[in-house]
């Protein structure tokens, strides 16, 4: 019997069929012209995949259940590590936009994990801070996440995480400028 479309016999039943896909779309790539590109494709479709799956395995399991989300957790850890921050700073190192960060700032502080303090020396300019108690939840969901990346990530040795961690810096140094 012929497999569906989109997917290859898997005789072991071990490749999770996003796999099998892939493996497949990239097979279809290489056989078309330019633009057509299947390194391009199998590089992007892993990282997103990737992506996508470790996004919804840390909210599900680590911050949903706390009452975050992982955009609200990323911000809470740049203030842990770096202390009260402007706005601005946090949308520049987060990725996210001006709005995106304020909308996350107001949920945060609503639960009262953040706060806004006035800069004395500039009567317009606030900078966020967490709070005690987002202090204890950043530390809290800070260690469960770090025991699921353990986990997501030990199939890698130690130089292959450095390996992996300086390519993937590599790419976002590179990356196209109007994304700067």
């Amino acid at each position: 019997m012929d497999s569906e479309p989109g997917t290859r016999p898997d005789p072991g039943g071990d490749t999770p069929p996003d796999l099998r896909y892939a493996a497949y779309a990239r097979e279809r790539l290489a056989a078309m012209s330019p633009p057509a590109d299947a390194e391009a494709f199998a590089l992007a479709y892993h990282l997103l995949q990737l992506a996508y799956v470790l996004v919804t395995d840390l909210e599900t399991r680590i911050h949903r259940p706390r009452g975050l989300t992982l955009p609200g957790f990323r911000l809470m850890f740049k203030l842990w590590l770096l202390g009260p921050t402007q706005p601005v700073r946090l949308a520049e190192i987060s990725a996210m936009s001006r709005s995106a960060v304020t909308n996350a700032v107001n949920t945060l502080e609503r639960g009262g994990l953040v706060e806004r303090r006035p800069v004395p020396e500039d009567g317009r300019a606030v900078v966020v801070a967490l709070t005690e108690a987002g202090e204890a939840a950043v530390r809290e969901a800070f260690a469960e996440q770090t025991r699921r990346e353990r986990e997501w990530f030990a199939c890698l040795g130690p130089v292959e995480r450095e390996q992996m961690t300086a390519l993937l810096a590599r790419i976002l140094r590179a990356r196209p400028a109007d994304l700067l």
